[in-house]
């Protein structure tokens, strides 16, 4: 099913110490993690609602993902979102499925999203939400005055979905002046009726600066042993005349290079086959056949985040990810930290995650030879 979405990320942020929509969570900015999950999700378009004066800001955070466009927002959440409808409603007719979201809540995965996805193939509109469960106090001046019952009582969440043209209704019909809590207030008012889905205790908001690290501590689990996945690669490729190589994403100047369909970086189609392998999608071969002409001298970085995309749309995560090049020359001590950055920008993963080590075989065999050039791979993703 095909769906956008709205990410309203303008509050002030006062009771968590600052704009919380920029702060590191987990070593990505706090509006990182929801748009990553629709990414993952396959949103057709993203728009992301930021105060004016935080347009360029917004744009280094994530202006990578070719489906996120950025947009100004209003002076209250109701009218940022007003914002974020009138982006979409430029491009997506009244019928597409529109998801808003608050990116104070960053924990949003794509299994959330595919559920609410899922109720809108019956529904006209449907939010994540939880039931009560605690005990239900009034107290005036700190004194307890009431113990209301918490039967039917839930706590709403984001994301709340929508068909695009119902809520623009909705929101054209809210008395002026008067603030709304959420979207399903909205479509109340407007007389539509919003079915619950069950959401997640660890979608949780950001809202005090204690809830920092409460969620990075959800955001660091064990990984159950059953949902590990370990992948390995091997490529090789000899080399021939030429100025320049390639090698884990860097171009390295060289008095040889590589022959290959590709660009043939072997530690780039390790590391793919590797990946390819972790999750059981079968080898770069079958992705990428070296008889399709489209292929010939094409970057191999494609390869690498072609594997990367495919584990994260069956909800899985790379782990950690292990290159080593075999060769007498060139010399990759000094290219070893580029090579690094390349390959956790490539894979969207912290370069802490990412080892590229080198050795050789001490003259012996076609690599000491220096007939070609070998690379082999290990990686650790969770699927």
């Amino acid at each position: 099913m095909t769906f956008t979405s709205i990410i309203v990320a303008g509050g002030s942020g006062l009771r968590s110490g600052g704009k919380k929509q920029w702060r590191a969570l987990n070593g990505r900015p706090v509006l990182w993690w929801p748009v990553e999950a629709f990414v993952r999700a396959g949103a057709d378009r993203i728009v992301v609602v930021v105060p004016a004066d935080d347009m360029a800001l917004a744009q280094t955070v994530v202006g990578d993902w070719p489906s996120v466009h950025v947009v100004s927002g209003g002076q209250t959440r109701a009218q940022s979102v007003a914002c974020g409808l009138k982006a979409l409603n430029e491009t997506a007719g009244p019928e597409d499925i529109v998801l808003i979201h608050d990116a104070a809540r960053p924990l949003l995965t794509p299994e959330l999203i595919r559920r609410l996805l899922q109720r809108l193939e019956t529904a006209r509109a449907a939010l994540l939400a939880l039931p009560v469960a605690d005990s239900l106090k009034k107290a005036e001046n700190q004194i307890i005055t009431d113990a209301p019952s918490r039967e039917n009582l839930w706590r709403a969440q984001t994301p709340q979905a929508f068909r695009l043209g119902d809520i623009t209704r909705a929101y054209a019909l809210w008395p002026a002046g008067q603030e709304a809590t959420d979207e399903a207030m909205i479509a109340a008012h407007a007389g539509m009726a919003v079915e619950i889905v069950e959401g997640d205790a660890r979608l949780q908001k950001l809202t005090y600066a204690d809830d920092f690290a409460v969620l990075e501590a959800l955001m660091s689990p064990v990984p159950s042993l059953a949902n590990l996945r370990v992948g390995q690669g091997f490529d090789v490729h000899r080399w021939g005349d030429g100025q320049a190589v390639w090698l884990c994403g860097v171009e390295i100047s060289h008095n040889r290079t590589l022959i290959g369909h590709s660009d043939a970086d072997a530690g780039l189609h390790a590391l793919t086959d590797a990946l390819m392998g972790a999750a059981g999608l079968g080898d770069i071969g079958e992705h990428f056949p070296p008889t399709d002409p489209q292929w010939k001298g094409a970057a191999s970085y494609i390869f690498l985040e072609h594997a990367a995309r495919l584990i994260r749309e069956r909800g899985g995560e790379i782990i950690n990810v292990d290159v080593t090049l075999i060769c007498e020359q060139p010399k990759i001590k000094p290219h070893r930290q580029a090579m690094q950055a390349r390959l956790a920008e490539i894979l969207r993963i912290d370069v802490s995650r990412v080892s590229v080590k080198a050795t050789t075989t001490e003259k012996l065999g076609f690599t000491g030879r220096e007939e070609g050039l070998a690379a082999q791979a290990v990686c650790l993703i969770t699927i």
